[in-house]
């Protein structure tokens, strides 16, 4: 399945890119997904941050199933006070 994933604030700083299209087989779930990401952008995030999807606009777990059209968006941390 093809899926277009967008990113936000500092994952768009560090990959240089708005959105990109990612291919994933069909069945494959938002673990999948952060690992074909970091793979592909190795620089987004350290290996120990854990990288919050939203699917639908809804925020999504590991074990969560995406299917092709799915609106996937990456959300870096945020800090502030």
């Amino acid at each position: 399945m093809e899926l277009t994933v967008r990113l936000f604030a500092l994952y768009r700083e560090r990959a240089g890119v708005r959105e990109f299209p990612l291919e994933l087989p069909g069945g494959a779930t938002v673990a999948d997904l952060t690992d074909a990401v970091r793979v592909r952008y190795p620089r987004l995030a350290p290996p120990e941050v854990k990288i919050v999807v939203a699917v639908n606009a809804d925020y999504a777990e590991p074990e969560d199933v995406l299917n092709s059209g799915d609106d996937v968006c990456l959300i870096p941390p945020v800090s502030g006070g």
